[in-house]
């Protein structure tokens, strides 16, 4: 089982400029189904990837890959020609924000948005449009989701996942791959590893994560890493006291951080008091959760969690 995507996810990218075509190949090689791409300006075109398959990805496959993706103009085209299922935004800040409405409104089901430095008014515009649509945002300035040997959607790498019981959701890029790298060296592996982003609006949110893993069969255990600013650890804390069957661990970063700095993530600031690494690690433990006391200790601490429960 995985939440969120599988290997019968088809991908659609929108952007296929630098980014989106380096990350696609990526993908490709991964062993991901993209199946098209958006790109107005190269719309009739062909993209065509070629290189060796990534061996940590989805084995039996050929050690070669010639793939061709055909470009839209827009998503709706996109996805009438290749039943997409998913899409991925690689498209710039200023217009990133509808391209996700874009893709919502041609029913895509799951939008990766990996875009960093959209305005926040145009993602509050963004979300409001999505609340009556049957669609998942993920994103946006997140890494992506991956399950790994099945389907990698962002810039995640591959080569450090491993397949296995451990759900990962994460506000950091950087620390979701630590974390994924100590769950795979301590023989955990991982069902399925979220980047819900840092954004102070976004889509999936810590709870939407934790449900998901619930009610996943295979996930035996979670690990949460947020930081400071808002509150949706405090708001997973309460959640998982209140409905969580499975042991979570966690990491908070940002313990050191003064109160009215942006500490990297546009949503990363403790603001009139609220917000603190404190706050989040006491809600957190009275919930059960255990916490990694630094990034180094979170493969630990999902083991403690599973040997507690």
């Amino acid at each position: 089982m995985s939440v969120f995507v599988n290997k019968d996810t088809k991908v659609l990218v929108q952007g296929m400029g630098k980014t989106g075509r380096f990350h696609t190949d990526k993908a490709i090689a991964y062993g991901t189904n993209m199946v098209g791409a958006v790109h107005p300006s190269k719309a009739g075109r062909t993209e065509q990837f070629i290189g060796e398959t990534d061996h940590s990805g989805v084995q039996g496959r050929p050690d070669t890959y010639d793939v061709t993706i055909p470009i839209f103009r827009t998503v709706r085209e996109a996805v009438n020609v290749t039943g997409a299922n998913a899409s991925v935004v690689y498209v710039p800040p200023p217009f990133a924000a509808d391209a996700i409405m874009e893709a919502a409104e041609a029913g895509v089901a799951l939008i990766i948005t990996v875009t960093e430095g959209i305005p926040v008014a145009d993602m509050v515009m963004a979300k409001r449009y999505l609340e009556d649509k049957d669609v998942r945002l993920v994103g946006p300035n997140c890494p992506g989701v991956i399950t790994p040997q099945a389907c990698k959607i962002g810039i995640m790498p591959g080569y450090i996942h491993t397949p296995g019981t451990i759900g990962v959701v994460s506000r950091s890029g950087t620390l979701t791959y630590e974390a994924v790298h100590q769950l795979t060296l301590n023989g955990l592996g991982q069902t399925t590893a979220i980047g819900i982003g840092g954004d102070p609006v976004n889509g999936t949110d810590f709870v939407d994560a934790l449900k998901a893993f619930n009610d996943d069969p295979d996930t035996e255990g979670v690990i949460m890493i947020g930081e400071i600013g808002g509150t949706a650890e405090e708001e997973a804390a309460e959640w998982i006291k209140a409905n969580m069957t499975k042991p979570v661990a966690a990491f908070i970063a940002g313990v050191t951080a003064p109160p009215g700095k942006r500490m990297g993530h546009a949503g990363a600031i403790i603001s009139g008091g609220m917000g603190t690494a404190e706050a989040k690690i006491a809600a957190l433990q009275g919930a059960g959760v255990v916490i990694a006391p630094t990034p180094t200790d979170m493969g630990s601490a999902m083991l403690e969690a599973l040997s507690a429960s």
